[in-house]
This record gives C-alpha cells, sequence and structure tokens, in this order.
C-alpha cells in the first residue's frame, strides 16, 4: 500500500479515488443459481465496482446440534439453529468459479469472505483478487493470518470489535505479511439501527490506524452510505437483493436494484460535494458576486454636497464601493453632480 491507496484488480481504493462500492449477495440467490447470475447483472447495471458472495458451509460454520448453546434466541433469525440458518444461507461452492468468470466477462470485480482455512485455499485456486474479514471472523486472527498470508489486499470489518480487537487484527495482518488493508466501520445488528450507527468513528479509526476506512452497511435505505462517504469513507459495503418480496435470511435489510442505483447515484454525487480543503471561489460562485451589496448613491447629489445615511446606502448589486468604506465616507463632499443610482467610485469623493 502506497500512500494509503490500495489496488484490487486494478482498481485504486483510498482518498483521491472514487469510492469502491460493493453489493454484497450474501444469502439473497436464495439456493438459485439463476438468481445468483441475475444478481450479478443488476449490480453491474447499477453502477457499482465490485460483488462479494460469502464462502463457507454450514459444517465449516458450525455442527448440526440442537441444544441451547446452538439455539438462536433473539433477532431476526430467532427460533432456529445455526446449523439450520447457514445450510439456507451459504452459497454453493461449486458456484462460485462459475459466477466469477460471468462477473469477469461483465466486468464486475468478485471476491468473497472465506471463513475457515479451506474456503481461503478454494479462493485462491479462483485467483479473487482480496479478501474480506467479516466482523464476526475479526478476532480469528489464525484465518487473519492464513488470508494475509497470500499477499492480497485483505478488507475488514469491525462491527462488535473495540479498540485492542481491531488493533490485534491489524497487527495480526501485518505480521502475515498483508501491507494492503481496508478497515470497514460496521455496526453489527441485522437491521443496524440509525442511532447505533456512530459514523463518526470513520474519521477517527483512519487516523489512528493511518489506514483507509470503509463502511458495512446493514441499515434500512441508503443515507448512511452517502453520509459515511462524506466523512471520508473510501468504500461502501451494501447488502443486494432482486426483491425483498423473495423472503430469505438477508433480504429484509437488502436493498433493491432500484435503490442501489440511487445509492450510486448518491455516493457519486456527495464525493464531489466533499472535493478537498479549498478556499478558492468556483468560476459559478464568481459569476455570482455582482449581487453582493455596494454603496450606491440613492438620490441625486450636487457637487460639494456632504454624503449621509440618506443619499447613500448598502444595496444590491455589487458595482459600487465595497460596503465596509460606508462610515469613511459619511461627512466627506462629493466631488461633482451624481445622479440617483449611480455606484459610488472613488472619483466621486473629494
Amino acid at each position: 500500500m502506497k500512500s494509503g491507496i490500495v489496488e484490487i484488480a486494478g482498481r485504486k481504493v483510498g482518498k483521491g479515488h472514487p469510492c469502491f462500492i460493493v453489493a454484497e449477495m450474501s444469502a439473497n440467490h436464495n439456493q438459485s443459481f439463476d438468481d445468483a447470475v441475475q444478481i450479478l447483472h443488476a449490480a453491474k447495471e447499477a453502477g457499482v465496482d465490485a460483488i462479494k458472495l460469502q464462502t463457507y458451509t454450514a459444517d465449516t460454520l458450525t455442527i448440526p446440534c440442537n441444544n441451547e448453546y446452538f439455539q438462536i434466541k433473539e433477532g431476526p433469525w430467532a427460533g432456529r439453529t445455526l446449523y439450520d440458518l447457514y445450510q439456507e444461507a451459504y452459497t454453493p461452492w461449486e458456484w462460485q468459479p462459475k459466477l466469477k468468470k460471468i462477473a469477469d466477462d461483465i466486468g464486475l470485480i468478485l471476491f468473497s469472505t472465506p471463513f475457515d482455512d479451506s474456503a481461503v485455499d478454494f479462493l485462491e485456486k479462483m485467483n479473487v483478487p482480496c479478501y474480506k474479514i467479516a466482523s464476526f471472523e475479526l478476532v480469528d486472527l489464525p484465518l487473519i493470518q492464513k488470508a494475509a498470508s497470500t499477499g492480497k489486499p485483505l478488507i475488514m470489518s469491525t462491527g462488535m470489535a473495540n479498540l485492542s480487537e481491531i488493533e490485534d487484527a491489524v497487527n495480526a495482518a501485518r505480521d502475515a505479511g498483508s501491507g494492503d488493508i481496508i478497515l470497514l466501520k460496521c455496526t453489527s445488528a441485522y437491521p443496524a439501527p440509525p442511532e447505533d450507527m456512530n459514523l463518526a468513528t470513520i474519521p477517527h479509526m483512519a487516523d489512528m490506524f493511518h489506514l483507509p476506512l470503509g463502511l458495512s452497511d446493514h441499515t434500512l435505505g441508503i443515507a448512511a452510505s452517502i453520509a459515511a462517504v462524506s466523512l471520508g469513507a473510501v468504500m461502501i459495503e451494501k447488502h443486494f437483493t432482486l426483491s425483498r418480496g423473495e423472503k430469505g435470511p438477508d433480504s429484509f435489510f437488502s436493498i433493491e436494484p432500484e435503490e442501489l442505483k440511487q445509492m450510486v447515484r448518491e455516493v457519486r454525487t456527495a464525493e464531489k460535494m466533499v472535493g478537498s480543503v479549498s478556499y478558492d471561489i468556483s468560476e459559478k460562485e464568481n459569476a455570482s458576486r455582482i449581487f453582493r451589496r455596494s454603496i450606491f448613491v440613492v438620490k441625486s447629489m450636487k457637487k460639494g454636497e456632504e454624503f449621509d445615511l440618506q443619499n447613500l446606502r448598502s444595496i444590491r448589486p455589487a458595482n459600487g464601493l465595497a460596503v465596509k468604506y460606508l462610515h469613511e465616507i459619511i461627512g466627506k463632499k462629493a466631488s461633482r453632480d451624481i445622479e440617483m443610482g449611480t455606484p459610488l467610485d472613488w472619483i466621486h469623493i473629494s
């Protein structure tokens, strides 16, 4: 990484470059390969830079056990077992090389989140350009080291992690040879409430770790993503579905194609607005300066007559002397006859 810039499949990510926008497929294929392919095409049409998969099976994440430890007791998946949820949500591994080929063909960067060493090995054979570490795996330092040892860029979500855990993850990645790291501010709630987002953490974390920062956005809607860009986020990741009407494990907090298009448009607009620190006057601003106030003669005057607040006023437009001179001029005399509506100039003052 040079000067805070990470390169992913030839795409530069970091300050001074367009925000890297990633659509997260997650479980929104609903176990249909055709739907997965449609998601790729819809993401491309929406204008995102990349699509992200998840590479795990129920058996690589947990075990088929129904006792109390494996029961989900709260949240949107309450009442299910971990194994049952992951069995429904996983993306079949045999699909993933095919999806990578389709993404390559349509000009979409495809990468994935590995959840164990076998997933990293599998994705290496697919030659993915980078790896994403999920928030829940941020404390799995051996997994981070395995992914980092490939020498490819590492993107790490920081949901649920305290500062010490983030520091441990960054150090583990660096120690394993990864110099290219992007951190993502994340609130691991589904959906994440706006009041829990704390987006002000983005610039603070960037300063703390001297790394590019982005947002993994689990809120409903797109406002958080736009706000994050205004705070310096260089990457946005957002769950994406063809339709929330197709009920799946993640569809309820994912955005649909038209929303994704809008998000991409608004992100691009927001980054233009952020721009850079500047006190220069734009061309359009300069054209508007004529409508500032200035000093005008508002009552016809004879030569030698004194200027006062009855014959001089600060009004628009800006053709006359600057308003800051008004009280300096009061009491001085006219050097000539002056008609009402004349912008005052120094030549009018004796």
